[in-house]
């Protein structure tokens, strides 16, 4: 059963990745690499978050930073900036959860303002999926992006003719 949860949650994410790529029309090219990546970097950080108890920042973390590496690889293959591959692979790892929860939280803080144990409760929540959302979104971002720095000029030449 293992084996069917990573697989179905890596085609979820691929499928959503294509959905986010199409949004910013990538070439024709580039969805199948798109797909891929998404599969890949959102399969990796459900195991390491069911399987081996990884917290979510750090799982997206590793993930993204797989996208990256894929996006790299995959985009000079296929004569495609980094950025056109690896946003859309990212995006079906927002914490899309943690950002309601924080606005559900307002909005029941708002409604409670009478009710001090219920305001300390909500703002506790709010605060809590704050740090979550955040923390995920900028793990996500430096993950992806290290690749660009650590091999900085292929990257910039990945859409040229020229030797790297």
């Amino acid at each position: 059963m293992p084996l069917i949860d990573i697989l179905s949650d890596g085609i979820f994410a691929a499928i959503a990745a294509i959905g986010f790529g199409a949004i910013s029309d990538p070439p024709l090219r580039a969805f199948s690499s798109i797909a891929l990546l998404a599969a890949i970097g959102h399969a990796l950080r459900f195991c390491l978050m069911t399987y081996l108890g990884v917290d979510i920042a750090t799982a997206s973390l590793c993930a993204s930073f797989s996208i990256g590496m894929g996006s790299l690889l995959l985009g000079k293959r296929i004569y495609c900036p980094m950025t056109v591959l690896y946003i859309p692979a990212l995006l079906p790892m927002v914490p899309g959860m943690y950002a309601y929860k924080i606005v559900f939280a307002l909005i029941m803080f708002m409604q409670n303002l009478k009710v001090p144990e219920l305001q300390q409760k909500y703002m506790m929540e709010m605060c809590t999926n704050s740090v979550v959302t955040c923390s995920v979104i900028f793990m996500l971002a430096v993950g992806a992006t290290i690749p660009l720095f650590l091999f900085k000029t292929r990257a910039f030449s990945m859409t040229r003719h020229e030797k790297y």
